[in-house]
């Protein structure tokens, strides 16, 4: 009996801390990345979004698979329009779901990117799928799958404010 609480008592500690390390980790991830990429992002710096990606990067959306980086190219010129017409964007987003380990981490949630032209605010939603991998002790989006419906269904402002806190 004596063994089975030491072995119960190791069990507990080792899952305790593995807990407290990938939490660590994930603040990691949030101050590396996500906060640079939301700035980049609503700078419409496409140069320091496209430095949050890793070379080379598995990118999915409804129109296809793009694993010719093609995407950079469009962050590029996307944001160059909305600079030159004066298009504030705004990018809120949260985590369904994160499952992390030492150097990859798995993480699902939804996006809502506010667009603002002529004193009007429109709002795309949707859900993202993101894999991070630690290259060089960097961590970088290596795939990155998002889509607008779910099921065939638009996401919407309501699923978006399903937030889980």
């Amino acid at each position: 009996m004596r063994l089975f609480f030491s072995l119960l008592l190791v069990f507990l500690s080792s899952n305790v801390i593995g807990q407290i390390n990938t939490i660590d980790i994930q603040k990691h991830i949030d101050q590396t990345v996500w906060a640079p990429f939301q700035k980049a992002y609503e700078a419409l710096n496409g140069e320091s979004l496209n430095a949050i990606y890793a070379d080379e990067v598995l990118r999915v959306t409804q129109d296809g698979i793009d694993k010719k980086n093609e995407f950079k190219r469009k962050n590029l010129e996307r944001f160059k329009a909305f600079k030159e017409s004066k298009t504030p964007i705004k990018l809120d987003f949260w985590f369904d779901s994160r499952h992390t380990n030492e150097d990859t981490s798995y993480e699902v949630g939804f996006y809502r990117v506010g667009i603002t032209a002529n004193n009007e605010t429109q709002h795309i939603y949707g859900q993202f799928h993101i894999v991070l991998k630690k290259i060089s002790g960097v961590w970088k989006i290596t795939q990155d799958w998002d889509t607008t419906t779910i099921n065939g269904e638009s996401i919407t402002a309501e699923d978006f404010g399903k937030r889980n806190f």
